[in-house]
């Protein structure tokens, strides 16, 4: 397991316009007057309004292969998530896969909260630059316990643990990437529940 270095400062480029952040109240206004519609390519990290990345055939294959492989062995009380939105302080990002407490129907009239959530799972190709930095710093801001990157670059899945930090410098402390041949384990509420072949994981 190894230390994970906060990203530098100069990766966060700011418009060269001054601009307004929203807040999450904000963006969910936006979407109830119907400027934002709910399948619109973006969600809101740290107050910006990022666009989606275009999913390609093998980042859909390894959604649907977390999906399975983490749906199956969950414990009763909690349930999975496919890139839904998951609302803390100033972001609301919509995941690859999520793993949240109770049912799916807790969550029709709201999105589970960070303290719903036990762990997160981005699938990265043209997007892991993003996932490792902004991703990571929000999901630790949040104090979400686990992060996953599946990362179809390098055909691996990095675990990121022990979030800690506020602001921008929020960052997760441990990072482990388990490689083809090793089995990733699947900790929920700080229990371990199983662990899933890395292999299960790629396409």
């Amino acid at each position: 397991m190894s230390l994970v270095t906060p990203p530098s400062s100069k990766m966060v480029r700011l418009p060269p316009e001054p601009v307004r952040r929203l807040t999450v109240d904000e963006y969910h206004q936006m979407i109830e007057a119907g400027i934002l519609k709910e399948d619109d390519p973006f969600e809101l990290l740290e107050g910006w309004l990022v666009p989606k990345m275009t999913r390609k055939p093998p980042h859909g294959a390894a959604v649907s292969f977390a999906e399975e492989e983490v749906g199956r062995r969950l414990p009763a009380g909690w349930c999975r998530r496919i890139q839904a939105a998951i609302t803390a302080a100033d972001s609301e990002p919509e995941p690859d896969l999520s793993v949240v407490r109770g049912r799916k129907r807790d969550y029709v009239h709201r999105h589970p909260g960070a303290r719903d959530t036990a762990l997160v799972v981005e699938v990265a190709d043209t997007t892991l630059t993003r996932d490792r930095t902004t991703k990571a710093r929000l999901y630790a801001r949040a104090r979400i316990p686990v992060y996953w990157i599946i990362n179809l670059i390098d055909g691996r899945v990095e675990v990121y643990t022990d979030p800690a930090g506020s602001g921008q410098r929020a960052r997760y402390r441990q990072r482990r990437d388990y490689a083809s041949g090793e089995a990733v384990p699947l900790v929920v509420a700080g229990r371990d529940i199983d662990s899933i072949p890395v292999l299960d994981l790629l396409p």
